[in-house]
């Protein structure tokens, strides 16, 4: 297939651009050059901007576009009506974030999808980041759905997206602070729900979704079977062989101390937000959706994490200063 990626040099992009590559597709990138630009030297690379910079696309053609970094609907919408006569099939990479209640557990693909009020804003905050996204879907199945050819478009919902190369440290700094060892602070309980979806995992099934021309809405997060906070951290500490012992803490004494969910606290949302974790992926899984071990994506994923600067700036997890000083406020009440 000759395939068109937006994006493709980033986390998700790049793992899209590997696996499709490795099934031996013609790839395009098209992207503002500015994130790991010498990264496929031997793939056609189109540099503009997708905001008023689409001149690069005019007058080519693909069998299908894959769209990994959609954030803003007036954005979107002019990549969609573009590609709408150049392509046959739009991917567009969405977010369980789009669900109306993320306190509603078993939430399929129907749910209620979150609004905001102006649509015309373009400012990704935790409550907008939802509704932008919705809006975005909107657009790409307007687009996609003009003309005599039906719905071409396939709007993907991952969960939390880890592994190799991950920006986020959202499930990187696990692996890395359980090998640190000693003492360490865990968020709530070990039966606190996970759902993580490994990238490598997320990027083949696109393409399996694409070569089987799937059209509509897919949840996609994982493993089949229900994963508890406990076992990643249990796994992470056999992986690495460390000495790591966890301290668990209550949600009340960290919402107390605003230690952040998600980010100062990667893979734990409070009780509001649980929904989040137990997304109904049934439909996905379904339609070829497969998962590697856990044990895979953690070691790969510290493996990774060994190849950064030693001077790495961590956008995720707690610094050890505050570690320290939560542990020790915790055993003080205690």
């Amino acid at each position: 297939m000759k395939l068109l990626i937006i994006g493709g040099t980033r986390f998700l992009g790049r793992a899209v651009v590997d696996a499709a590559a490795a099934a031996g597709h013609e790839l395009t990138l098209f992207n503002r050059g500015q994130s790991n630009p010498d990264l496929y030297p031997e793939i056609e690379q189109l540099v503009g901007d997708r905001d008023g910079g689409l001149e690069p696309l005019r007058g080519r053609r693909w069998d299908a576009v894959i769209d990994t970094c959609g954030y803003f609907p007036r954005v979107v919408s002019q990549s969609a009506e573009l590609l709408a006569d150049a392509v046959d099939h739009y991917t567009f990479i969405s977010s369980i974030s789009v669900y109306a209640d993320p306190s509603a557990p078993d939430l399929d693909e129907n749910g209620t999808l979150a609004t905001m009020e102006d649509e015309a804003l373009e400012e990704i905050t935790e409550a907008s980041y939802g509704p932008l996204k919705v809006l975005c879907e909107q657009a790409v199945s307007r687009a996609m759905a003009a003309g005599s050819k039906g719905d071409r478009a396939l709007l993907v919902r991952p969960g939390l997206i880890v592994g190799p190369h991950d920006p986020s440290d959202r499930f990187t700094y696990w692996p890395y602070r359980v090998a640190r060892g000693g003492e360490v602070l865990a968020p709530g309980e070990p039966e606190h729900p996970v759902q993580i979806v490994d990238v490598r995992d997320l990027a083949e099934w696109i393409l399996h979704a694409v070569q089987a021309w799937l059209t509509g809405t897919y949840n996609l997060a994982g493993p089949a079977e229900p994963l508890r906070m406990g076992s990643v951290l249990d796994q992470c500490r056999q992986i690495s062989g460390s000495d790591a012992s966890f301290t668990w803490v209550s949600e009340s004494f960290l919402e107390e101390h605003q230690v952040e969910a998600y980010t100062e606290m990667p893979l734990w949302v409070p009780e509001a937000f649980i929904g989040l974790e137990r997304v109904d992926c049934r439909k996905a899984i379904a339609a070829g959706l497969v998962f590697r071990p856990l044990e895979e994506t953690i070691a790969d994923t510290l493996a990774w994490q060994g190849s950064r600067a030693e001077d790495y700036q961590w956008r995720g997890g707690l610094s050890a200063k505050r570690e320290a000083e939560l542990l020790a406020a915790w055993h003080q009440r205690a």
